[in-house]
């Protein structure tokens, strides 16, 4: 299969494929492919986009991909970072719900799972409570061979189709309307914002990056992501200024404000509250409480 920005190369001769990874830092580059894919990142600190969806990332966590769902797994800047030897490490199962699995799927026995599997296409992330039984079943998936590894991965969906606090992640679907061509405007728009996010970025700027006019941009923007660009900058500011909390390395939230690109602290308590449904303070304590 040619490789091109948006598509990913999985084995034909295989209906489900698994790939291990570890590597200095995820893929960088936003795309997408055919199959579905189910991740669990056993090493690794980020921020991940999928569809209109962004939050960090951590180690333990597991994510699934829709199929032709855009996405990166941004890894932090620390992984590039040549002098400090980090690596990530994940686990990844992948099928296309189109391919070998249709026939399978239009089994009388297989209704319920059917629809569990076309529900995938906006994404989930599995809640923490679940990650342990779920991580079981992937490397049960991986261990197994030919037949067995069919047989697997069907007990590992209606394992996941079991669960009942999945947590969606996107929430709108533009997919199939973004070309291969603007996949690569829509990955400079991303790269960009998560390198310059602590600057003023102007939106003569950002639009200049997409090589469209202010006003053509704003509605692009829009069109492919279900919100303002001021949203999505304002979104990967609180993503950061979450992360720099939990690590504990700040002087007081002011400063935090400062570090992700705030211009006061009043405006980052606003749109922290916006982004994460509670301040700054709260969430501080509330992590605190969970660690105790």
């Amino acid at each position: 299969m040619k490789v091109l920005q948006f598509t990913l190369p999985v084995a034909k001769e295989h209906s489900v494929a698994v790939v291990e990874e570890t590597l200095p830092h995820f893929y960088n580059h936003l795309h997408r492919h055919n199959e579905t894919q189910i991740t669990w990142v056993i090493k690794g600190e980020g921020t991940l986009i999928a569809g209109n969806y962004m939050q960090q990332f951590k180690s333990g966590d597991i994510y699934i991909i829709g199929a032709n769902q855009s996405h990166i797994f941004k890894s932090d800047p620390a992984y590039f970072d040549k002098r400090r030897k980090k690596n990530v490490e994940a686990l990844t199962v992948f099928f296309n719900p189109q391919g070998w699995f249709m026939p399978l799927l239009g089994l009388p026995e297989m209704k319920s799972l059917k629809k569990f599997v076309d529900s995938m296409s906006f994404g989930y992330m599995i809640p923490a409570d679940a990650n342990k039984a779920v991580a079981q079943a992937m490397l049960k998936v991986k261990d197994a061979r030919n037949g067995l590894r069919v047989a697997a991965f069907i007990e590992f969906i209606q394992l996941l189709a079991g669960i009942k606090t999945l947590m969606p992640l996107a929430n709108i679907s533009t997919e199939k309307e973004i070309t291969d061509t603007e996949g690569l405007r829509m990955n400079d728009i991303y790269q960009y914002t998560m390198e310059h996010y602590t600057e003023n970025v102007s939106l003569k700027k950002i639009a200049s990056i997409a090589h469209l006019t202010p006003h053509a941009f704003c509605r692009y923007f829009k069109k492919h992501t279900g919100k303002t660009y001021v949203t999505f900058i304002n979104e990967i500011r609180v993503n950061e200024a979450c992360k720099i909390m939990l690590n504990g390395n700040f002087d007081n939230i002011a400063s935090v404000a400062y570090d992700t690109g705030f211009s006061n602290a009043v405006t980052f308590n606003r749109v922290f509250r916006k982004v994460i449904q509670k301040s700054p303070r709260e969430y501080l304590r509330e992590y605190s409480r969970k660690i105790d």
